[in-house]
């Protein structure tokens, strides 16, 4: 990958969340970074010491001498470094001031803003990592469950990149007989070429099979799975987020219609995330701030992978319950027969026999057979995963189509040997779905597409 010049200034950025904290650290990697450190710092000699060693001191400004703040500064040499440049960080006292004031310090003394992600880019740039180990990084900084981190750490290990790379060579190995023949057609082996290119096309394909079965799973870990909590008023989902969040973050009484917007809030269930959103009860109102609440409800119900919906099982079903059961028909959802210690007027045999769904009855206020809803939905959708050594995983859109086209491609060059087409117009689609896996790790990604992928990173990372 080609780098233009400004690929080579030395950046500098903030690489903690902005706000006052214990520490906040400053970051600068690139040719210049120890020499604009050492301008502003008064303790050691940085261009003296040795690499990965941390010094104390003060940060000074030079141009009046006055000190800016107390502060370690850590000094780490190429190549062995995130970036494999130099890197120099510089960790102070937390706070907005102190710390902008020290970024512009090392602004004002050479090093330019990084732009978002380009840390990260630069140790792709660089040859560190790959562009599947990228995406991890930010996996990390983003994962809201354990098991999230777990897979996205066996990404930045080199877990996917090294399964493209085998699917890459094998497809490699296959395209240097092609070549062969193609160089030497006095040997007539074109029966045998085109027999093992359609035999690596299909071995491939069943690789690619198998990562894209994680596809879905990857997705939930990454954005985790939006589940709306939906009923009628006075039913119980406020109960219901809050014993699931095991706080107290919607309102509830005994009055119906408390709940008059959506709220959102992620738990882990079984290390999976669950996007939860307690919805406005749904029902008919002449209320207008009531309407609005039913209206979003509704929109978060459009867009929810998962659906509780919960039943006053203490009551004959009603015009609305109906409605509601009708509605959801279509979702992945789970019946929560609540109250049922005020006795039951629907049973969970009933209910099951009557939709098809799956279906538990409750007491949430009495926290009754709660622990099967986490069963529940684990059998929805992950059929054991959080047991699973596997950790290599589709964790994005970007990895899954990219490998859905390269499928393709080779479904392509399977139906061109069986239809006897030459096997040097077979081989178009079998470099180009070489091509296409490579742009999944990186190495035949265009530059417009690596400047777009690093563009969604953080400052400092």
């Amino acid at each position: 990958m080609a780098q233009t010049l400004t690929e080579f200034d030395t950046i500098a950025a903030i690489s903690t969340p902005i706000g006052e904290g214990g520490i906040s650290i400053v970051r600068m990697s690139g040719e210049d970074a120890v020499k604009i450190a050492n301008e502003v710092f008064k303790g050691a000699d940085l261009s003296k010491v040795p690499t990965h060693t941390i010094h104390y001191g003060h940060i000074i400004d030079p141009d009046t001498g006055k000190t800016i703040d107390e502060a370690m500064v850590t000094v780490l040499c190429a190549p062995k470094t995130f970036t494999r440049e130099d890197i120099v960080e510089i960790n102070c006292h937390g706070g907005i001031v102190v710390t902008n004031h020290i970024l512009q310090l090392l602004l004002s003394h050479g090093a330019r803003m990084a732009d978002p992600g380009e840390f990260t880019k630069r140790a792709f740039v660089n040859g560190r990592i790959d562009l599947t180990q990228a995406e991890s990084v930010m996996d990390i900084v983003r994962a809201k469950t354990d098991k999230a981190r777990q897979v996205a750490v066996g990404q930045l290990a080199g877990g996917l990149l090294h399964k493209i790379k085998a699917m890459r060579q094998e497809i490699l190995n296959t395209l240097a007989n092609v070549e062969v023949n193609i160089d030497y057609p006095e040997y007539d082996a074109d029966t045998v070429t085109a027999k093992q290119m359609a035999d690596t096309a299909n071995s491939v394909i069943k690789k690619i099979d198998h990562l894209l079965k994680t596809a879905q799973e990857g997705k939930i870990l990454r954005n985790g799975l939006a589940t709306a909590i939906v009923g009628r008023p006075n039913v119980g989902k406020s109960s219901l987020l809050n014993y699931l969040t095991q706080s107290d973050k919607a309102i509830v009484t005994d009055v119906a219609g408390t709940t008059r917007d959506t709220l959102e809030e992620y738990v882990s269930v079984k290390g999976v995330p669950l996007e939860l959103i307690d919805t406005a009860g749904i029902h008919h109102t002449d209320d207008k701030v009531e309407k609005i609440g039913v209206e979003r409800s509704k929109k978060a119900l459009e867009r929810a992978d998962l659906v509780l919906l919960l039943i006053d099982a203490s009551q004959d079903l009603t015009t609305e319950d109906r409605a509601l059961l009708e509605e959801t028909k279509s979702k992945k959802r789970i019946i929560i027969l609540n109250k049922s210690d005020l006795g039951q007027k629907i049973t969970a045999e009933h209910m099951k026999k009557l939709t098809g769904s799956d279906v538990i009855s409750t007491s949430i206020l009495k926290e009754q057979n709660l622990d099967q809803l986490e069963e529940l939905i684990n059998k929805l959708f992950f059929a054991g995963i959080e047991n699973s050594n596997d950790q290599i995983m589709v964790t994005n859109q970007r990895q899954a189509s990219l490998l859905s086209k390269a499928k393709k491609e080779l479904q392509d060059v399977v139906k061109a040997v069986d239809d006897g087409v030459p096997v040097d117009i077979a081989q178009i689609d079998f470099t180009g779905a070489w091509d296409t896996l490579g742009e999944i790790t990186g190495e035949s990604a265009p530059d417009e597409l690596v400047t777009q992928l690093f563009s969604q990173f953080c400052l400092g990372k």
